[in-house]
């Protein structure tokens, strides 16, 4: 649905920002795709340049089988000429991308209604058939007694809900999502999230969400990017990415979001969870959906004769498959017998920390 082809974005002045360099994605139909980056990573240009709300510097958008830009690569100026579509066919290209935004961009002189209306003038539909059209959108996004209402009178959630409502007056077949939830508390943030995952299987709309938290992308997406520095990083499926992160700050994100990252900052601060006697291990352990059923701890400690603590574990469901881990202080006569054990069930094992 969705491919950019080495796509870059330079902003100019006495002193050039590279917001994004060299980023090919290809995102398929039906999928929700994360993007997640820091601030200043270059995620919400990154995607502004799938409308061309920003034009990219180098690199080609194409969207639904459509090539809406191609400007040359570094080197290739003089052989590439840019293309682009003309300002009425990026229109009708456009109306098939919605958008929402961290801060709802709702007009707050008109009622919900009108809001959610507005991208239907100039569709050429009926009054009457409008009317039907937002009644059918605002029962979508379970806000149909608030037709009336104008945005000072709703909650953020309620206000998320007009703009995702707003977004799909036109039936369109890409949704983006930039910090779509930011603005919002976690409760509503999570009901935000199940609303776009049920538009999404009811539609099967493609949804790009950009945001800074992993928690959204563990929550919602099939697939994730990791941008740094306006640099895609890292790319794959959710658990893919989760359970085996392979650069720093994918690692720093998924810390985010599980107790098993905080280990290091307990035994930088000497916390007493994690002192270790003479000949004790901490260590972590990380699981994956190939081991996590399996008795691994019970058969380890029988096996090798170790004694086996368990000081704290997460375990948690994505995309439908088991990954988590422990932290645990493991002692014995034969602990490296009993972690090159452990590495043969595919059990990702740290040591921590020795006594």
């Amino acid at each position: 649905m969705i491919k950019l082809d080495h796509v870059s974005k330079t902003f100019g002045g006495a002193n050039e920002v590279h917001a994004v360099r060299d980023v090919s994605l290809e995102i398929a139909e039906g999928e929700i795709f994360g993007i997640i980056g820091y601030s200043g990573a270059g995620k919400s240009t990154l995607v502004r340049c799938i409308n061309l709300l920003e034009k990219p510097t180098a690199g080609s958008v194409t969207v639904d089988g459509q090539e809406l830009i191609r400007m040359p690569l570094p080197g290739q100026e003089k052989k590439d000429r840019p293309t682009e579509l003309p300002a009425r066919e990026l229109r009708n290209v456009r109306k098939k991308i919605g958008m929402i935004f961290q801060q709802f961009n709702l007009m707050p002189s008109r009622t919900v209604e009108q809001n959610v209306a507005f991208p239907l003038k100039g569709s050429g539909l009926s009054k009457e058939a409008t009317a039907a059209k937002v009644k059918e959108l605002l029962e979508l996004v379970d806000l149909p007694d608030k037709a009336g209402a104008y945005p000072s009178q709703l909650s953020g959630g309620q206000k998320q809900r007009v703009a995702i409502a707003r977004a799909l007056a036109n039936d369109p077949k890409v949704l983006l999502c930039d910090e779509a939830t930011s603005a919002l508390d976690p409760q509503t943030t999570r009901s935000i999230l199940e609303l776009i995952r049920d538009i999404n299987r009811k539609t099967n709309i493609t949804v790009v969400i950009i945001t800074h938290e992993m928690a959204v992308v563990k929550e919602i997406c099939h697939k994730v990017a990791v941008m740094e520095e306006g640099w895609v990083v890292e790319e794959g499926t959710v658990y893919d990415v989760f359970s085996s992160p392979r650069k720093p700050v994918t690692r720093s994100f998924i810390a985010t979001t599980s107790n098993l990252g905080k280990v290091e900052e307990l035994i930088a601060a000497g916390d007493p969870l994690v002192a270790a006697k003479p000949g004790e291990l901490i260590v972590r352990l990380s699981y994956g959906r190939t081991n996590v059923s399996e008795a691994t701890i019970s058969e380890v400690s029988r096996r090798f004769n170790v004694d086996v603590s368990i000081l704290y574990s997460n375990m948690e469901i994505l995309d439908g498959a088991p990954l988590g881990g422990l932290v645990a202080r493991i002692s014995g006569d034969k602990v490296q017998e009993a972690i090159g054990y452990l590495s043969e069930k595919n059990v990702v094992v740290e040591v921590l920390k020795r006594g």
